[in-house]
């Protein structure tokens, strides 16, 4: 009986560690944090190109406010490529997840 309630347990799979999601919650987090410092830096970047030609040119805010734009433009483009990467990374874990229990159901 006993050797039946482990082959049992081995196939659902009980008899392993459960995995906690810490390290999935951890690695969004992480994204979420690189997003926005991609989105800062743009406009950090916009700025600092702006007010240094402001400033050698004599044109008041005018370039300022344009390469503000421009770095926010930046900064949200590379945020929509880091979504995109952190989309396929999400699905190509769905999709070995989810070959990887075909494999197991499949058996004998």
């Amino acid at each position: 009986m006993r050797d039946l309630e482990a082959r049992i347990k081995a196939l659902k799979g009980e008899d392993k560690p459960k995995v906690h999601h810490y390290d999935d919650h951890h690695s969004q987090a992480q994204m979420a944090w690189r997003m926005v410092i991609e989105l800062v830096s743009g406009l950090a970047i916009g700025f600092g190109i702006g007010y240094g030609l402001d400033s050698l040119l004599g044109t008041s805010p005018w370039l300022m406010i344009l390469f503000i734009f421009l770095g926010f433009a930046a900064g949200v483009n590379v945020m929509i490529r880091s979504a995109r990467e952190m989309q396929k990374d999400g699905m190509a874990k769905a999709a070995d997840s989810d070959d990887a229990r075909k494999g197991t159901d499949e058996g004998p």
